[in-house]
């Protein structure tokens, strides 16, 4: 007997999804094969030997070995020779993916746009045309936002007590590397997005991964002598200076510029009996020396008996005692806002809303920081999490398997994340689990 073969929905019909670089690991290979099974036609370009290790499907896959200034005119062609409709990427501000926009743009196309989660780490970002400040969130106000709630009764759901998606992260970014370092002698016209050499930047993620124990204990004694210090003290939430956030969305060109304005404005302004905390990143990777830079601020300014610096690791138990928090744009802001401590920016962030961001003078700050309204940032929160902010992950399994059940009917809506919540078509959101 012969087997009918399953027409495509009349939703999908049509539609033509190229996908560009994605994060490190399976997640996209994942999403393309749900794509196609929902009917859709997947394509992939690959830029590098990393990109095709995590794309399991060679029939699909397109790889792009000539030189980065022919980019444009290739990526036409091949909008025109497979009828793209849509573009799927991670991050909008590498150069091959910001022309993708700018050329979608021109066309029409929708732009599938993945992210680090704005409240990350147990959720994911998903908007259309752009993120971070390129996102729509930018040019909305809290009004807006809660017009839009009051089409919705649901709870914003709690972060769970536990994550375990670093490890998993950590280790495809060594892997991905190691391919572009060892396999990638069919793409010798490849350039990192990065300025960073790809040999150095396998090199800083593996010794990350060999040093995590020892990191581990010298973050814990740290924390345990700030816990035990008994003295108030602000947070400086450090971010990567390769972070396209800081690098486009911030006026600093490094973080030592950073580092230097916070500790005159402590210096200036906070009481002498308050310390300032310096964390790091969590997947802060070595190139940039930033204990010996912050030591060395802290000594020309006279208050090294007063600054710490702890290396990565969670930011719930700082954030128990913390008086108040700076940062350039880092997403870690949010949680600082979700406690209703003060907190001020330096960059472009969506969360960076009048309401609940101080724009007061950094001495000011450390002296008497003004609190943000709690009411309003809970409004905001709730709204992420009921359009762009879904619970999962890209690298841990468990997290690739959540978040897929959800984002995949999102793309083939005919709405981005925002207008559906308005128009009333949302999709119900599920409990947010732990991602392991």
């Amino acid at each position: 007997m012969t087997m009918a073969t399953a027409e495509p929905h009349p939703v999908q019909a049509g539609r033509v999804f190229l996908f560009l670089q994605g994060p490190h690991g399976p997640f996209f290979h994942r999403l393309g094969a749900m794509l196609r099974r929902a009917g859709a036609e997947i394509w992939r370009v690959g830029f590098n030997a990393g990109d095709r290790a995590f794309w399991f499907d060679g029939a699909s896959y397109l790889p792009f070995t000539e030189a980065p200034e022919d980019w444009p005119a290739h990526l036409r062609g091949l909008l025109d020779e497979k009828r793209v409709t849509d573009i799927v990427l991670y991050g909008d501000t590498r150069a091959i993916h910001a022309e993708a926009i700018a050329e979608a743009r021109r066309r029409g196309l929708r732009v599938h746009v993945f992210e680090e989660g704005y409240m990350r780490p147990y959720w994911v970002t998903y908007e259309r045309g752009g993120a971070n400040g390129h996102s729509r969130l930018m040019d909305m106000d809290v009004a807006d936002m809660r017009s839009a709630l009051e089409r919705s009764d649901m709870e914003a759901p709690l972060p769970p007590g536990h994550w375990g998606d670093m490890r998993q992260h950590i280790f495809y970014g060594a892997l991905y590397h190691w391919f572009v370092m060892f396999r990638n002698g069919d793409y010798r016209n490849f350039r990192a997005h990065r300025d960073l050499p790809v040999a150095r930047e396998f090199q800083l993620y593996l010794k990350r991964l060999l040093l995590m124990p020892l990191t581990r204990v010298e973050r814990f004694v740290e924390s345990l002598r700030i816990r035990r210090g008994g003295f108030p003290y602000h947070l400086a939430l450090l971010q990567l200076e390769h972070d396209s956030s800081f690098r486009q969305h911030s006026p600093f060109e490094s973080m030592s510029e950073f580092v230097d304005l916070v500790l005159e404005g402590f210096a200036k302004g906070a009481p002498g009996h308050h310390h300032l905390v310096f964390k790091a990143h969590p997947l802060e990777n070595g190139q940039v020396p930033l204990r010996r830079m912050i030591a060395a601020s802290a000594r020309r300014l006279g208050t090294e008996g007063r600054v710490h610096f702890v290396p990565g690791g969670k930011l719930a138990q700082l954030l128990n005692d913390a008086r108040s928090a700076v940062t350039v744009n880092s997403t870690a802001g949010q949680q600082v806002l979700w406690r209703g401590i003060p907190l001020r920016t330096f960059g472009r962030a969506v969360y960076a809303k009048p309401e609940f961001v101080s724009e007061q003078p950094l001495a000011e700050f450390f002296a008497l920081p003004t609190r943000p309204d709690s009411r309003a940032y809970k409004d905001y929160r709730r709204y992420l999490l009921e359009t762009s902010q879904l619970p999962g992950g890209f690298y841990a399994s468990r997290g690739r398997r959540q978040l897929l059940r959800q984002v995949v009917d999102m793309m083939l809506s005919p709405h981005d994340p925002y207008d559906a919540l308005r128009n009333g078509t949302a999709a119900p959101r599920q409990q947010l689990r732990v991602v392991r």
